[in-house]
C-alpha cells in the first residue's frame, strides 16, 4: 500500500510530534493509519460525523485539548525553563514543538508566494495556540496575539478558522480531505461558523484570512524544514515584543502565555 507521508504526519500532529514518539508508538500509528486507509479505500467514503462522535468515550483525552497538556505516547515530558523575559522566539524554540514545523511551512509558503508581511506573520502564528487549546483556536489565537500584532494580522488569525470549512476555488482553496477524516464526510459547520463565514466573506479584509487558508498546509512535506531564523526580520517588524517578556507584561492575554510557559502548574 502506498503511504501519503504528509497526511500521515499531519494526522499525528506534525513532524515535531512524530519525532517525540517511541519506535513502538510510530509502528502502532503507522499500522492504524494503514488500516484506516485500507478501510477508506474499500468503503470509498470517509467516516460520518455520527461515527466520529461515537468514538468520544474511547479516547483518554478530548480532541480539543492543547498539545502541551496531553501525550499520545505515554507520559508527558518535562519541559525546559523559559528565560526570565521570554520572547516569541523563545516560545518557538521551547514550547511550540508540535505546531512549529506546520506554521513555519505555512509561513514559508506564504513568503514564497509573495504574500504581504502581515499575511506571512499570520501564517507563522495562526496555529501555535493549539499548544494551549485546539477548539475554536482561531479566536483563542487572535486573542493571544492581539496586543502584539496589527489589527489586520489578528483578523486573519481569528477568521481563518471559519473560512477553512468553505472552498474558494477563485482564490485557490479547496476543502481538505483531512477535514472529511477529522469531522466526517457529512459534517456541517455550527451556525456560528456559518454566520462568521458570511460576515467575513463580505468584509474588506476577507483576503487576509483567506490567504492564511490558501497558504496553510493540511498535510506535511517531510522534505521542507524551514527554520524560525528566516522570519526574524519579519517578526521584528510585525511583532511588538514586550520588554517585560511574554506573560509578564500585564496584557489581556498574558495569562495565556503563562499557561503555555507553565502547563504543569496544578492551579
Amino acid at each position: 500500500m502506498e503511504i501519503d507521508r504528509r497526511a500521515f504526519f499531519a494526522g499525528l500532529g506534525g513532524v515535531s510530534a512524530v519525532a517525540l514518539m517511541s519506535s513502538e508508538a510510530k509502528a502502532d500509528a503507522l499500522e492504524h493509519h494503514m488500516a484506516f486507509q485500507l478501510n477508506a479505500a474499500v468503503a470509498k467514503k470517509f467516516p460520518t460525523a455520527e461515527e466520529i462522535a461515537a468514538k468520544v468515550d474511547t479516547r483518554p483525552t478530548r480532541r480539543g485539548v492543547g498539545n502541551l497538556f496531553a501525550s499520545s505516547t505515554g507520559n508527558v515530558k518535562r519541559l525546559p525553563a523559559l528565560p526570565e523575559k521570554p520572547t516569541l522566539l523563545d516560545y518557538f524554540h521551547l514550547r511550540f514543538n508540535a505546531t512549529s514545523n506546520h506554521v513555519l511551512q505555512s509561513a514559508n509558503r506564504a513568503m514564497t508566494n509573495g504574500m504581504s508581511e502581515e499575511i506571512v506573520t499570520a501564517c507563522l502564528l495562526h496555529d501555535v495556540v493549539q499548544e494551549l487549546i485546539k477548539v475554536d483556536h482561531g479566536w483563542w489565537g487572535a486573542q493571544m496575539f492581539e496586543p502584539y500584532v496589527s489589527e489586520k494580522t489578528s483578523f486573519a488569525i481569528r477568521y481563518h478558522q471559519a473560512l477553512r470549512f468553505y472552498a474558494d476555488t477563485e482564490h485557490g482553496y479547496e476543502y481538505p480531505d483531512l477535514y472529511r477524516s477529522l469531522f466526517g464526510e457529512d459534517y456541517k459547520p455550527e451556525p456560528y461558523i456559518e454566520a462568521t463565514y458570511k460576515m467575513v466573506r463580505n468584509h474588506k479584509w476577507y483576503l487576509e484570512p483567506r490567504m492564511v487558508t490558501v497558504n496553510d498546509l493540511y498535510a506535511f512535506d517531510p522534505n521542507v524544514n524551514p527554520k524560525i531564523d528566516q522570519f526574524v526580520d519579519i517578526i521584528g517588524r510585525n511583532f511588538k515584543q514586550p520588554k517585560e517578556g511574554l506573560g509578564y507584561d500585564n496584557s489581556p492575554s498574558a495569562h495565556m502565555w503563562r499557561s503555555i510557559a507553565m502547563p504543569d502548574h496544578p492551579l
